[in-house]
């Protein structure tokens, strides 16, 4: 696992000597202005700017046969979107949401245990579109954001979509290391009145930004599951464009992922060149 201690009783009280005290902090002084942790190499490192020096952008596109469903079936990520769109659709009850597997978790008392866990066991169900890149034939660290802009459509007139980042072994353990949410009532912002979907049209939607750091050792894959849920962690979606907490029953949504030339279903990850 490597050792991932930090001396951050030593940081904390120089901010309160600086900041509190107002007497000069020699270790603030020599921190540098960001200090990460890179999971897989289970390094600590130090960059002047976030993300760090020799960042490039990496793109991979969604792409499939139309079966991505389930670890079984044949999404892949690749470097370039397919000529035709051979959309994947999944079916989303909000009465049999997808569970919490682990994740950045706060504050849900033991609703959902924090951290990284091998998520092939959600794997098995097919309303979980699972997309998989080549093995890496080099090492690879990704470390700052991950933006992933997916084409979907619905026959529900407001529903929710789900990414989540994973760094596959070549033994096949699948290990999450962040994942995300969009409401798509929400799509156009936070502070303007909600849109809703009419059925069949395809929308682009960006979810909120990720953000990682990670080694990707020679022979593993990068790897991210679509759904429509990931309950409770965050709050399962019923579908019927109300307001969710005041209501019993909800509406089984038919959701599709498209990915083509057109629309470039896609997960652009942060790849430092060293």
């Amino acid at each position: 696992m490597g050792d991932a201690r930090y001396d951050y009783n030593d940081v904390v009280y120089g901010f309160f000597d600086r900041f509190l005290k107002g007497e000069k902090s020699e270790r603030l002084d020599k921190l540098p202005k960001v200090t990460y942790f890179t999971m897989g190499s289970n390094t600590w490192q130090t960059s002047d700017t976030w993300p760090p020096t020799g960042a490039q952008p990496t793109t991979f596109y969604l792409t499939s046969g139309g079966k991505a469903n389930s670890l079984q079936g044949d999404g892949v990520l690749a470097s370039a979107p397919p000529e035709i769109d051979k959309a994947d659709s999944f079916t989303y009850d909000p009465m049999n949401p997808v569970t919490s597997y682990g994740g950045n978790v706060c504050c849900t008392g033991t609703a959902v245990t924090a951290g990284a866990f091998d998520q092939r066991k959600m794997e098995a169900r097919h309303d979980i579109l699972v997309f998989t890149s080549e093995p890496f034939k080099d090492g690879v660290e990704v470390s700052g954001p991950i933006e992933p802009t997916l084409y979907v459509s619905s026959d529900a007139k407001d529903t929710d979509f789900t990414v989540k980042v994973i760094d596959v072994y070549p033994d096949g353990r699948a290990y999450n290391l962040d994942e995300s949410i969009q409401r798509m009532r929400y799509r156009d912002g936070y502070d303007t009145p909600p849109v809703w979907m009419a059925p069949g049209k395809i929308y682009k939607v960006t979810l909120q930004p990720l953000t990682t750091s990670n080694y990707f050792a020679a022979g593993h894959r990068l790897r991210i599951e679509v759904s429509s849920s990931n309950f409770p962690r965050f709050d399962r979606n019923l579908n019927t464009g109300g307001h969710n907490y005041d209501e019993a029953a909800g509406v089984v949504a038919h959701n599709v992922v498209h990915h083509s030339k057109q629309y470039p279903s896609q997960v652009t990850v942060t790849v430092i060149k060293k």
